[in-house]
């Protein structure tokens, strides 16, 4: 009987090969993953899921695939691996679905929605031109351009949705469409699309007007760490082309320009660099986090925008479509492509994380000052009651901010002392403050490493940059704690940070994605594949409740801690939604907290009192990925048995054949459930699995494994009369090995070579008892099904 594999080796290679698919230019890629797998916990280790892998994708050229063919086995229908090539080709952005079983193929065109059977694979050539005019790319220059290769790079190849996202930018350019968007999730490596996208049309010479001229292209962003570093590192292929407009210094001979809009934007005292440039002076102009105030029609770095009109502008951002981004997409209108949060994950390329949720008293019923107390200043504390959103804003409690100081350094101490962690604060006073009491409390650590504990803001400066770059480093230890304000907010890119505690109320989805995204990066190298959210304001857990998030956490838990940010008591609850505090203002990269604009100080300062905390819940996404849950293992694995089969008949009928049972337990630990840890967690490590989850699911009786052998042995005596006495032995003691240990003694012939088996002689011996080895297997899977049979 031909297998799938036979059926790829034998007919679908020589086919496509025949076709014209093997050899440059186009190229076949077999057995191709395209994703990592989901990272999943199974008691409580983590470990990938399956990854996607497509049997072939067919490439026209090294950096543009055009269509995906599954293969079947011959005794199946083509039309059996249909869905998985059209689910395949959606996934991967392609037009063209084949299935085969050797004789048969069926192509799906999703330009046309026709399924049609061919008895051959189109060439290249076919394909390319009904992949043109499906594109409307009818001009033989614009068409040549979009198959310009990229930038190779062995070590770091192009994501499957980096690749779609370069294509699709290039194909609305080269055919004339001016403003485009990408929507591309914090982590999804926006930096290396844009660099693939400046150099295919780079070194394709494309521009504007049509001549053959490198264009002239500028990467445009709101703070300096989001255009340094991409210009140091990604765009460095470009070499000299390069060029960082700021300072008031201007060039007009170069071709890839950076800058910040700040640098170049008109104010009180200067007319506006970017007016050193004539209107039409760049053929491209790349937003990066275009959400931030470049779509609004009141912001005057709009008019940097509306003054460079004749350029092509593609925005870049990280959230999809909200309230208050609603500028942008109206500026630059849908996006070409949208990779979200939640995909990244579901994909294995960026990390899911828990979420911690810690309250202290303050935090939970409010502060109210003592009549006629006075702050740190001797000034009147208003008599109100004052809350979260107060805190650090309104009135700074030094007590607050050790209790919170106390409770981080214990989580790490019970974690790991050196993960890397930022702590977003109110303001720079706030992060100062903060950074003092991390620094007080890990005085062990200081003393040997005295950049432990460092705070980056804006006022630091280049020192800042200095240690942000070292935290960056994934070779280097410190330093290990980052206290911030707003700086470290975007583009960060610090893949081995473990911890993002929220020290201060974030009222924007987009800045708390932002935020968030700062531990998305996997390393799986440095055992970095999940990371932790400790939210002391409630932030997280309103963000996660808001049905548009789109990438929700593992777990959440909720932690109760007294004034030395020991523990009291650890709560479990499911999806809390407190209520929205609110965001009173943020402060700007470069400028002064509120609270110091001024020369009094507009805060109040409490030194005294106590805080404790009072809860600490944590939460964890769902293996589906859909939703927060703290549910318990047993009431989380009946749902999802529940959703596998509708009925307990049919969970049956598949657990009784050995191969189908196999699938089913990796069913479910895709889902995060292992038998193992099921059994402990149930307090019935004795029970057979299949009872257990029939239990779960729908509350059967329990049975444990030696009952189920001894009713096997009572109720089908006439099963084992069909062998000889010395075929029986072996079959006895199988099932006393399973009524011990499980079905996995059933494994051959692994089982063979263990005690009491062993004593029976070698594999062979024992196979000869029955017949031979196929025989012995038919004994063995039959009475493993009769074990559930009834």
């Amino acid at each position: 009987m031909n297998t799938e594999a036979d059926t790829c080796r034998k007919f679908v290679v020589p086919r496509l090969q025949t076709a014209g698919w093997e050899g440059a230019p186009h190229a076949i890629n077999e057995q191709r993953t395209f994703t990592d797998g989901r990272v999943i916990f199974i008691g409580g280790k983590a470990k990938r899921g399956r990854q996607k892998r497509a049997d072939y994708i067919l490439r026209y050229r090294a950096d543009y695939p055009i269509a995906v063919v599954e293969a079947k086995a011959a005794y199946k229908s083509a039309a059996d691996g249909l869905q998985q090539a059209k689910d395949y080709a959606e996934i991967l952005g392609l037009k063209f679905a084949y299935a085969t079983n050797g004789a048969e193929i069926l192509e799906f065109d999703f330009l046309t929605g026709l399924e049609t059977l061919r008895h051959d694979f189109p060439t290249p050539a076919e394909l390319w031109g009904r992949q043109r005019a499906g594109l409307g790319l009818t001009d033989d220059a614009a068409a040549e351009r979009l198959l310009a290769p990229g930038f190779p790079d062995p070590a770091k190849p192009l994501r499957y949705y980096q690749e779609i996202a370069v294509n699709r930018a290039l194909q609305v350019v080269l055919t004339g469409q001016r403003r485009a968007l990408l929507t591309l999730c914090t982590g999804a490596g926006k930096t290396a699309v844009a660099f693939q996208i400046a150099w295919r049309l780079w070194t394709a010479g494309w521009n504007k007007r049509g001549d053959f001229r490198k264009p002239k292209i500028l990467f445009l962003a709101d703070r300096n760490i989001l255009v340094d570093d991409p210009m140091a590192k990604t765009f460095a292929p470009f070499g000299d082309a390069r060029f960082k407009i700021e300072n008031g210094e201007i060039s007009h001979g170069r071709d890839i320009y950076f800058a910040i809009y700040q640098a170049i934007a008109s104010d009180e005292r200067r007319p506006g660099l970017y007016r050193e440039y004539a209107p039409d002076f760049f053929d491209l102009i790349i937003i990066d986090e275009c959400h931030r105030g470049s779509a609004r029609d009141d912001s005057n770095w709009r008019d940097i925008l509306n003054y460079f009109e004749p350029a092509y502008q593609l925005g870049m951002t990280a959230t999809p479509l909200r309230e208050d981004n609603r500028d942008t997409y109206n500026y630059f209108g849908a996006p070409l492509y949208t990779y979200s949060l939640a995909q990244g994950i579901a994909d294995g390329f960026l990390a899911p994380y828990r979420v911690h949720r810690i309250v202290t008293d303050y935090d939970a019923a409010g502060w109210r000052p003592t009549k006629g107390e006075l702050d740190r200043f001797g000034r009147e504390i208003p008599d109100d009651e004052y809350h979260t959103k107060d805190f650090e804003r309104v009135v700074a409690l030094r007590a607050r901010t050790e209790a919170i100081a106390r409770h981080l350094t214990h989580f790490l101490a019970q974690t790991d002392r050196f993960a890397k962690t930022i702590v977003f604060c109110v303001d720079q006073e706030h992060a100062s403050e903060m950074r003092r009491a991390l620094a007080n409390l890990n005085a062990d650590l200081i003393a040997g490493y005295p950049d432990y504990a460092c705070r980056v803001t804006a006022d630091e400066g280049d020192i800042g940059k200095g240690k942000l770059s070292r935290f960056q480093d994934v070779e280097t230890k410190v330093p290990v704690i980052l206290t911030t304000s707003q700086l470290l907010t975007t583009g960060v890119d610090a893949p081995t940070c473990k911890n993002v505690v929220l020290a201060r109320v974030v009222g924007s989805m987009t800045e708390f994605k932002q935020i968030i995204g700062r531990g998305t990066r996997l390393r799986e190298d440095y055992g970095k594949l999940f990371f932790n959210i400790l939210d002391y304001t409630g932030t997280a857990t309103e963000k996660f409740a808001d049905p548009d998030f789109d990438g929700e956490p593992t777990t959440e838990t909720i932690t109760e801690i007294d004034a030395d940010g020991e523990i009291i008591t650890t709560l479990e609850e499911e999806n809390p939604v407190p209520e929205a505090p609110d965001d009173v203002g943020a402060e700007l990269e470069g400028g002064l907290p509120a609270d110091e604009v001024s020369g009094e100080p507009r805060k109040l300062y409490v030194d005294g009192g106590t805080v404790e905390v009072v809860a600490h819940l944590v939460y964890e996404l769902d293996t589906d990925g859909k939703r927060l849950t703290c549910k318990k293992l047993t009431d989380w694995t009946g749902e999802k048995v529940r959703t596998l089969y509708p009925t307990a008949a049919s969970f049956r009928a598949d657990w009784m054949l050995a191969d189908k049972r196999h699938a089913i337990v990796e069913a479910l630990a895709e889902r995060g459930i292992d038998l193992e840890t099921l059994a402990e967690e149930s307090g019935r490590p004795g029970d057979d699995p299949f009872d257990l989850l029939c239990y779960l699911a729908w509350n059967a009786p329990l049975r444990t494994r030696r009952e189920r052998a001894e009713r096997l042995k009572q109720d089908r005596t006439d099963f084992f009369e069909r062998y000889g006495a010395d075929a029986r032995i072996v079959l006895e003691a199988l099932l006393e090995k399973y009524a011990e240990h499980g079905a996995a003694q059933f494994v051959l012939p692994g089982i063979l070579k263990v005690p009491p088996l062993a004593g029976f002689g070698n594999p062979s011996e024992i196979a000869r008892r029955f017949g031979g080895p196929d025989k012995l297997r038919d004994a063995v899977n039959e009475m493993s099904g009769l074990l559930y049979a009834a």
